[in-house]
């Protein structure tokens, strides 16, 4: 810096600040309203949103955790019990998107081995391709011709009709 400075361009600030004079007695208004809304309103609501916050605090509930219990297929459920048929079906719907998720994630490491493998993928990701394959053949089997409105009652009459070809399968043969 060089040593010759402009004072004007930059003024030292002054050694005091001056300090504003009142000149009524009556307390400002703004202060006022401020102090009453600080403690009629502000304070309270406050008060209850940190209690409530140190309430969920001890009980956290992670939703993307949750875990339900297991319900009596629909073909364990009694005639006339709507309940059942709903939980039945609500549990159906939930095995379905996780056999999806499966198959979803199956296919991925399938595409990630390919991909780190390059020309090699038929000899290095066989046991990837098999299981691939096996995922699908079951998800095929279990959800194949339901379409996107199938239910739980449509999916049981599906496994039914095949389990009763199996066995006309197997009666021919043994004869």
């Amino acid at each position: 810096m060089p040593e010759d400075r402009d004072w004007e361009a930059y003024k030292v600030p002054p050694t005091r600040t001056p300090v504003s004079e009142r000149t009524t007695s009556v307390p400002n208004p703004v202060t006022f309203f401020q102090t009453v809304f600080n403690y009629v309103i502000d304070a309270p609501v406050t008060f209850v949103r940190e209690w409530i916050e140190r309430q969920q605090a001890k009980n956290k509930f992670y939703y993307y955790h949750q875990k339900f219990r297991r319900v009596p297929d629909l073909s364990e459920c009694l005639e006339g019990d709507y309940l059942c048929f709903f939980e039945a079906e609500a549990q159906w719907r939930r095995d379905r998107m996780v056999d999806q998720e499966i198959v979803e994630i199956i296919r991925e490491r399938l595409g990630a081995c390919k991909q780190r493998e390059g020309p090699n993928h038929l000899q290095n990701c066989a046991k990837e391709m098999e299981l691939l394959a096996q995922v699908t053949k079951a998800y095929q089997d279990r959800y194949g011709d339901l379409g996107v409105h199938g239910n739980a009652r449509t999916c049981l009459m599906k496994q039914k009709h095949r389990m009763m070809e199996e066995r006309k399968a197997q009666a021919k043969a043994s004869q």
